[in-house]
C-alpha cells in the first residue's frame, strides 16, 4: 500500500487503461478495471475485471468498492455517475469538475477564450437556421462538430459551401447530437503537449510532439516538433494556461494548430487523459506519461519527462476492413535498430481501429526517419494483413 492507496479502478479497458495498468503494477498496485467487452485488452492484465457499460451505474459503484482512487482511459464517461462516486467519497482523477467541461467541445472552447487562450471561432448551433446564418456571415468552408463524444473525427462534418449545410446538418442531427460550428483555421502544423499535474501541484511537462493525421486519425508523431525557439515558448505557454484553465490531476493533452509564418496559434482541442500522442513517452523519456499520471493519482512526487535520446517517431498501426485481427511482419521491423512495437491485443479489427504502434528512437530526427521508413513498409503490410 501506497499513501493508503492498494487499488486503482480505471473505467475503459482499452489500449491506454492496459499500458497504465503496465505501469502500475511495477509500483505495486492492484487494477480493477470496467469494460463491457470481455475481450478488452487490459483484461488479461486486471487483478480484477468488471463487465458492465459505461452507463452502468450499478458497475460504476461495484468499481468503487473495490478501489481506493478511480481514474478513466477515455473522456466521455458519464459525469452523472462519477458525480455519485464523489459524493460517496471516492477520489476520481482528473476531477469530474474538469471533465464535465472538457467533454463538451462548446463549454471547453468557451472556458478557454474565458481565459484568454486562442481557439478557432465558434458558435452554438441550436437549430440549421443558426448555421446558414454563420455561413452567409463569414462565407468560408467550416466544421459543424457535435459537442459530445466524437473521436478520431467522428462526429465532424467539413462543410464546403453552402450546399453542403443540409448533408452535414442530417447526418450530425441524425445521431441526435447538440452541435457547433467551428472555423477551419489555416495551419502548418499541429502539435500537443502532454502535461502531468500532482496533487501537490507540480507539473511535469513533456516535450512537444509535432503529429500527422490520416482521415482525421493520427497517424504519426514525431519529437521534437520542427519548430523555432521563439514557437517552442508560445506553445508552452499556452499549454500551461490550459493546464490552469482546467485545475485538475493527472494527465492532459493540449492539441494546437500553428502557423510559424503567421505568427497564429490556436488550441484544437483538450485532453484530459493519457494520450496517444504521448505514447513515445515510454521509450524516449525518463519517466513515461503512463507511470507520471499513476503517479499524480496515487500522490507520489512526479518523475523527469526530459528525453534520454535525440529524437522518436511513433507511428500508428490502423485497421483496413472489419474482421479478425491478425498480425504478421513483426520481427521485420525488429530488424531495424531503435524499433519497439505495441501490440494492443485486440480480437476484432475494424476500419480505422488503432490495433498498436511502433516507435522509433535515435540520435536525432533524421535517424529516426531513415529508421521509421523501414517501419513504415512493415506496418503497410500489416495494415493490408488487418484488412
Amino acid at each position: 500500500m501506497i499513501n493508503g492507496i492498494k487499488t486503482i479502478g480505471i473505467i475503459g479497458g482499452g489500449q491506454l487503461g492496459k499500458m497504465m495498468i503496465l505501469e502500475a503494477k511495477r509500483l505495486g498496485f492492484k487494477i480493477v478495471t470496467l469494460d463491457p467487452a470481455r475481450a478488452c485488452p487490459s483484461r488479461s492484465i486486471s487483478d480484477e475485471y468488471i463487465k458492465a457499460g459505461f452507463e452502468s451505474k450499478a458497475g460504476f459503484l461495484r468499481l468503487a468498492g473495490k478501489s481506493d482512487v478511480v481514474t478513466y482511459e477515455f473522456e466521455h464517461v458519464d459525469v452523472r455517475l462519477l458525480k455519485i462516486l464523489e459524493k460517496n467519497g471516492k477520489r476520481v482523477f482528473p476531477s469530474v469538475e474538469s471533465l464535465s467541461v472538457i467533454q463538451d467541445k462548446l463549454w471547453q472552447k468557451d472556458a478557454l477564450l474565458q481565459k484568454g487562450i486562442p481557439v478557432p471561432e465558434f458558435a452554438a448551433v441550436n437549430d440549421r437556421n443558426d448555421i446558414y446564418v454563420y455561413y452567409d456571415r463569414n462565407k468560408k468552408p467550416f466544421f459543424l462538430k457535435s459537442r459530445r463524444g466524437g473521436y478520431d473525427g467522428k462526429g465532424n462534418f467539413f462543410v464546403k459551401n453552402r450546399e453542403d449545410i443540409e448533408t452535414g446538418f442530417e447526418y450530425l442531427e441524425g445521431k441526435k447530437r447538440k452541435l457547433m460550428v467551428e472555423a477551419a483555421v489555416d495551419f502548418e502544423k499541429e502539435v500537443s503537449v502532454i502535461a502531468v499535474r500532482g496533487q501537490n501541484g507540480e507539473c511535469a511537462v513533456y516535450p512537444i510532439a509535432e503529429n500527422v493525421h490520416k482521415n482525421s486519425i493520427l497517424d504519426t508523431t514525431r519529437v521534437p516538433a520542427a519548430i523555432s525557439k521563439k514557437t517552442e515558448e508560445r506553445v508552452m505557454e499556452i499549454s500551461k494556461q490550459v493546464m490552469d484553465c482546467f485545475n485538475g490531476v493527472g494527465t492532459f493533452c493540449t492539441e494546437l494548430f500553428v502557423n510559424e509564418k503567421a505568427g497564429v496559434f490556436f488550441v484544437n482541442e483538450v485532453a484530459p487523459r493519457v494520450h496517444n500522442t504521448g505514447h513515445y513517452t515510454i521509450e524516449a523519456c525518463r519517466v513515461n506519461q503512463f507511470e507520471n499520471h499513476i503517479r499524480a493519482i496515487t500522490g507520489l512526487d512526479l518523475g523527469s519527462p526530459e528525453m534520454t535520446v535525440g529524437a522518436a517517431i511513433m507511428k500508428n498501426v490502423i485497421g483496413g476492413q472489419d474482421g479478425k485481427a491478425r498480425f504478421a511482419g513483426v520481427e521485420g521491423a525488429y530488424k531495424v535498430e531503435g524499433v519497439n512495437a505495441h501490440i494492443y491485443g485486440k480480437e476484432e479489427v475494424t476500419r480505422g481501429r488503432k490495433m498498436g504502434h511502433f516507435t522509433v528512437t535515435g540520435r536525432n530526427l533524421a535517424e529516426c526517419a531513415e529508421r521509421a521508413e523501414r517501419v513504415n513498409i512493415v506496418v503497410a503490410a500489416m495494415e493490408e494483413g488487418l484488412s
